[in-house]
């Protein structure tokens, strides 16, 4: 059998806030380590990116990077920011490069310490 080579990173939002979205957070992250056993004789790494609050159109969009929330979640950030998509995206090229050829079913939260 033909020995395969591949990698996963999966995305998943912002802080959970809710127990439904907690819920589907923790399953992603379960998926992750899961399937990183069971791809890993396949050389195929799986691993997570789960971010916190980051300014996109999107979170502008729903108000959360605007006004009192923005600060709310600022004051509640470590770094004492909202993140940048360049904030992610590093983490993103890194799990998909010959730089992390031995990292698999592992969840990298970029939150600027926020959990």
């Amino acid at each position: 059998m033909k020995k395969l080579d591949g990698k996963i990173a999966v995305v998943t939002g912002a802080p959970a806030t809710s127990s439904v979205y907690s819920a589907t957070k923790a399953a992603v992250d379960a998926v992750t380590k899961s399937l990183a056993k069971e791809l890993g004789s396949r050389n195929i790494r799986v691993n997570s990116i789960n971010p916190g609050v980051v300014e996109t159109e999107g979170t502008h969009t729903a108000g959360i990077a605007l006004g009192n929330f923005r600060k709310q979640v600022e004051a509640q950030t470590p770094l004492g920011r909202i993140g940048q998509p360049q904030d992610i995206g590093p983490a993103a090229v890194f799990f998909a490069s010959a730089d992390s050829a031995w990292i698999t079913g592992e969840t990298l939260h970029i939150s600027g310490g926020l959990r």
